[in-house]
């Protein structure tokens, strides 16, 4: 389909492109910007005045619930709710039923979410076999079938040796190891450790938990070069040591979570088991140390942390509660209203959703890696049009999502989503 974005302001982090412009699609690319577009005749005009047309967004942790938990949210609506936040592409952790650790279910998911020609889906394949930290997975036969890294999920491998193993043979072939660093032992608690936890009688998670699992990891790399993504780090101690580790010269990067970076423990309320996440929300402190290493690059990539949870399983008891919520069609305008709070420049904000984690993802992205994330001429037509003084109320029926669980219920955000366009084809329209 040819396409032409007319009058939008024209965002590109990866070049500093900033400007007016008018964009020209056709058969998936981006065949004329600015000036260049003239002769065009395009099937549709999509008119983007005041509007910010930016690369398609690229999220790094989004939990699609299949295979496996069919129940709690169906492939089509996930699928669907990206697109409605402007991603165009996601990574989708190992941690379905049964677990991401055979090519045949890695083609599968791949299969499904192909024919719905919305956002791309990167599979993570599992580190270890049912991701039980003990015998290492086929990565080469995951690689084949698609998969952009290894990881396990919420799961940490206990014994230290399997990790440097993983860590070896990774290294090896060049893969990638995705790892949420918290301590087995320290990490069994549903809170963050802390005087509020105490008093509401919830077991804790330290700070140590996150700073242990980074020492570790940080001391086997300094043996073996591999190639570490961190998910979601939680604490203004994590950032400090994943500063220190870049500066080091390890090769590390690493992601943190909405929640992390808007909410803090008290915001738990009255046992509201919609905090109840992984890793658990900290102190101010901590939050304010996560917005910083964000703005000033120690922190790659934001993410959603997708992971839409039935209400059966979340109107529970806050320790029964099953771990996680809802925030795809969150991440653009938690993203922007952190911006906004702390003056970071607009770049940097559509980096952090763009560039960063295509930074992340790397050689594993093939051809893509060249466009990917950013607006190119000859690149990948994924983008993103926004309208960002459109503000919007969270709640059940706003989301599209099956999971209606969100911290941010009642929130005012800004930005709206107008239209994604992902490979050239138009996924969402606002209309």
């Amino acid at each position: 389909m040819k396409i032409l974005i007319q009058s939008g302001r024209v965002i590109d982090p990866t070049s500093g492109l900033e400007a007016v412009q008018d964009l020209a699609i056709a058969a998936g690319r981006i065949v004329a910007m600015g000036a260049q577009v003239k002769d065009f005749s395009p099937e549709r005009v999509i008119d983007a005045t005041d509007c910010v047309v930016a690369p398609g967004l690229v999220d790094l942790c989004t939990r699609l619930r299949e295979p496996g938990f069919e129940h709690e949210s169906m492939l089509e609506s996930e699928m669907s709710a990206a697109v409605a936040g402007g991603i165009t592409s996601l990574v989708c952790p190992p941690d379905t039923d049964p677990v991401l650790d055979e090519p045949g279910l890695v083609d599968m998911l791949k299969f499904r979410t192909k024919k719905l020609r919305q956002a791309r889906v990167f599979p993570l394949g599992a580190l270890t076999r049912g991701l039980e930290g003990e015998v290492l997975t086929e990565m080469a036969e995951l690689t084949e079938s698609g998969c952009v890294g290894f990881g396990q999920a919420d799961a940490p491998i206990q014994n230290t040796q399997v990790l440097q193993r993983t860590f070896q043979y990774a290294a090896s072939f060049g893969y990638s190891v995705w790892l949420r660093p918290q301590d087995y032992w320290l990490g069994q608690g549903v809170a963050a450790s802390g005087p509020l936890a105490t008093r509401m009688g919830l077991s804790g998670v330290p700070v140590s938990a996150e700073v242990i699992a980074l020492e570790t990891i940080f001391e086997l790399m300094r043996g073996t070069p591999a190639r570490v993504h961190l998910c979601r780090i939680s604490s203004a101690r994590g950032v400090d040591l994943v500063r220190a580790a870049k500066a080091e010269g390890l090769s590390v990067t690493c992601d943190v979570s909405v929640h992390n970076l808007h909410l803090i423990d008290v915001d738990m309320g009255y046992y509201d088991a919609r905090l109840r996440l992984q890793p658990p929300v900290r102190q101010q402190r901590d939050r304010d140390a996560l917005r910083a290493g964000l703005a000033d690059g120690t922190i790659d990539a934001l993410v959603s942390d997708h992971n839409p949870v039935e209400a059966d399983a979340k109107n529970l008891p806050f320790a029964q509660a099953e771990p996680g919520a809802t925030a795809v069609e969150l991440l653009l305008s938690l993203a922007l209203k952190w911006g906004r709070e702390d003056q970071v420049p607009l770049q940097r904000v559509i980096a952090v959703l763009t560039q960063g984690p295509v930074k992340v993802l790397g050689q594993s992205l093939g051809s893509l890696q060249a466009s990917l994330g950013q607006i190119t001429l000859g690149g990948v037509a994924d983008i993103c049009v926004y309208k960002p003084d459109a503000a919007w109320v969270v709640g059940a029926d706003t989301l599209r999502s099956q999971g209606k669980h969100t911290p941010f219920a009642g929130y005012e955000l800004p930005a709206k989503v107008a239209t994604t366009i992902a490979g050239g084809y138009i996924a969402f329209d606002a209309g």
